[in-house]
């Protein structure tokens, strides 16, 4: 088994080939005990894990592409494109993103989304400072 370092303040980083026999995925939580003088790790669950669904080959691809497409719009949202109905399917059937959301990450919402961020580096905006002010100046349009 490999081995971990302690570090100053009691950290230890759990080699990447015990995390992935244990399960182990960032943010996870662990008990530790110690039985029969050694150090025991066990994975803790707060809430079952949810079944993974079973996707066709069509499903995964559009799933991978998905998940691009979701990184690049977290990274750049006025530069990158929105999801296809395929691929939001497959996005909401794994679990990337939220079934009743999927409407958001599609290319037919996005293009909003694209315009708005056009128009807020252009400057092309109005703020208000109260909610007076903001219902003020609907009405007089």
């Amino acid at each position: 088994m490999p081995l971990a370092k302690l570090k100053p303040k009691g950290q230890i980083t759990i080699p990447k080939p015990v995390r992935d026999l244990l399960g182990l995925y960032e943010g996870d939580l662990v008990e530790i005990s110690v039985q029969g003088g050694r150090g025991v790790i066990l994975p803790q669950r707060l809430v079952p894990a949810a079944p993974v669904p079973k996707l066709s080959a069509k499903e995964q691809q559009a799933l991978a592409r998905a998940r691009k497409k979701i990184a690049a719009m977290r990274e750049d949202l006025a530069n990158s494109r929105g999801l296809t109905e395929n691929e939001a399917n497959a996005a909401a059937k794994a679990g990337l993103i939220a079934p009743d959301q999927r409407w958001w990450w599609l290319e037919s919402w996005q293009e909003g989304e694209r315009e708005v961020e056009r128009d807020i580096k252009a400057g092309r905006m109005e703020t208000f400072n109260s909610p007076e002010e903001f219902r003020n100046a609907l009405q007089a349009l």
